[in-house]
């Protein structure tokens, strides 16, 4: 899989910890967001979470792993975009349920609330838990065609009840697109001029 680590300001120091839970697991990782406090431009969720759904919809990535300080505001952010399906994950159960049921995209952490003793722990035994299952097999077995059918009826909600993403970042105020592209190496791993969709090219190009 190819994972995007997107952290933000107020859980920028654990982006250290996040990569090391997903050390060794074979996976192909982006590292885009904050690495460490005080990094200029300074991302909020609201910038991480544009990023995120860029990346997303774009399939640049697979999964994004995000958060902040309690997952909240960065799970409202990215859940207004389409084809972002986003869980808060605080256990290793909660991704191990998310996982089978849910087969969703993104991943929201609680990176300062309740982040004590061994939490960098608890990370790596989420992502043990999250990458140990089929993602979208259903739980348990009898489930399995239900929560299949309300996973594409979701896609299609979501289709339907947003905007495109090259009408998004034609209206979005600068104070949201501008840290997000200008924020290093983001504009590297959109790679704009490659983009297919040539409203959603020529909508980015115009805000870089």
């Amino acid at each position: 899989m190819k994972i995007a680590i997107i952290n933000e300001t107020s859980a920028a120091d654990r982006n250290a910890d996040i990569l090391a839970a997903l050390d060794g697991r074979g996976h192909e990782i982006y590292n885009v967001g904050m690495k460490k406090s005080g990094e200029k431009p300074e991302l909020q969720y609201i910038h991480t979470g544009l990023i995120s759904a860029l990346l997303l919809n774009l399939k640049k990535v697979d999964i994004v792993v995000g958060g902040c300080g309690t997952g909240i505001g960065f799970m409202n952010a990215v859940m207004q975009y389409p084809s972002v399906f986003c869980g808060l994950l605080h256990s290793p159960l909660d991704a191990w349920l998310f996982a089978q049921i849910n087969a969703g995209n993104c991943i929201s952490l609680a990176l300062n609330q309740g982040y004590g003793w061994a939490s960098d722990i608890n990370l790596r035994f989420i992502f043990d838990r999250f990458f140990s299952v089929e993602h979208g097999k259903g739980y348990p077995d009898h489930r399995r065609e239900p929560q299949a059918e309300s996973r594409e009826s979701l896609k299609t909600i979501s289709r339907i009840a947003h905007y495109r993403m090259a009408e998004i970042i034609q209206n979005l105020p600068e104070q949201v697109v501008g840290p997000a592209l200008d924020y290093p190496g983001i504009l590297e791993i959109l790679d704009i001029e490659k983009i297919e969709d040539e409203e959603l090219r020529k909508a980015l190009s115009k805000r870089r």
